[in-house]
């Protein structure tokens, strides 16, 4: 799990995939807001398109490529949780604390990736690495 958390933080910019409510694949930039309590968690709120899809199908999937052509694929299920730990750790980076302000704020809303599975894999023609969180 550690491989895949510093991967994360090296790569700050992630891309979700959800099932849209019209049935169809969305994928749309994301960021990991850190490890709490051995989960990986992740933010946004309560009023977005994402939030709803998440409601109707928690399935998602989260890939992010490395400037050296490292790819991780992350996928499981989205479980939102009211943990103000959680939303707090969330709040420590500038760009949610800038849309949110505090975690008290009733539209923010924070979820863990429930029965993870990642693969780490890259050109080397070394066989990909499995993570199971």
């Amino acid at each position: 799990m550690n491989d895949v958390i510093a991967f994360l933080r090296e790569n700050p910019v992630q891309y979700l995939a959800t099932v849209g409510r019209d049935g169809k694949a969305k994928c749309r930039p994301f960021m990991f807001a850190g490890e709490l309590e051995g989960k990986l968690w992740f933010c946004t709120n309560s009023t977005k398109t994402v939030y709803q899809e998440m409601q109707c199908n928690p399935n998602i999937e989260l890939t992010v490529a490395s400037p050296e052509y490292t790819w991780l694929r992350l996928h499981g299920r989205a479980v939102f949780e009211d943990n103000l730990a959680a939303k707090e750790m969330c709040m420590e980076n500038p760009i949610v604390k800038g849309q949110y302000g505090t975690a008290s704020n009733p539209v923010f809303q924070v979820f863990y990736l429930a029965d993870a599975h990642g693969v780490l894999a890259d050109f080397s023609g070394n066989p990909p690495r499995e993570y199971t969180m």
